[in-house]
């Protein structure tokens, strides 16, 4: 990636590509398989994550996506809810993908009352604000710190609605009746996409988020 990278989100070219990060994937529900896959090819050592002791392990956590009521129960269930969000105001490196950008959120819109949230990203999102299933789509976004764009695949996606001071927005939706929306943002060392970066081959952003924890490390 030679194109300069702002604000944390730096190239593999400005940290040390030799090291190993432990990153843990959140493994409740969702599409885990596929970032655990994702993250191996991109250099660090996945692990998955269900319990706390398995959480204070890890330099960084992706948080897949899935149906974000259901992770958000699960969570509870197993008691990670308030080790997540402790870890998260530490300064735990996290990324994550559609339903893990809701849970990220500071604020949700169109959820279930008992429905949790981590607040690891100052932002209000929408869930399901594209549409059921059968509205999903792909398309080709411009992502802050890629040289060119990226495939993106929205199933059953969020987007964010506001984001607060010290929040970037790294994506928005180019074209359609969902023009200008914000699909991708990050705070500090948390970073969120509503779509699923680890569907498609295309491993840039999961290679942004392993260079960032190595930098945060």
């Amino acid at each position: 990636m030679s194109a300069p990278t702002p604000a944390g989100l730096v190239s593999s070219a400005a940290v040390n590509a030799t090291s190993t990060p432990t990153i843990g994937v959140l493994a409740l529900q969702g599409d885990v398989r596929e970032h655990v896959a994702a993250l191996r090819h991109c250099g660090a050592a996945p692990v998955l994550v269900r319990r706390e002791a398995e959480l204070a392990a890890v330099d960084g956590l992706v948080l897949p996506g899935g149906e974000s009521t259901a992770i958000s129960k699960l969570l509870q269930a197993f008691d990670l809810l308030e080790p997540l969000r402790a870890r998260l105001r530490d300064g735990l490196p996290a990324f994550g993908s559609c339903a893990g950008m809701i849970l990220l959120a500071s604020e949700v819109l169109d959820t279930r009352p008992d429905a949790q949230h981590l607040s690891g990203i100052d932002m209000t999102v929408r869930r399901n604000a594209f549409g059921r299933q059968v509205d999903s789509f792909e398309t080709d976004l411009e992502f802050t710190g890629l040289d060119t764009p990226v495939r993106a695949v929205f199933i059953r996606a969020p987007w964010v609605e506001r984001v607060g001071d010290g929040v970037e927005v790294l994506a928005r939706v180019p074209h359609g009746p969902a023009q200008g929306r914000i699909v991708a943002a990050r705070q500090g060392n948390v970073v969120a996409t509503s779509f699923h970066p680890e569907v498609t081959g295309d491993l840039r952003v999961h290679e942004l988020f392993v260079d960032l924890v190595r930098k945060a490390g």
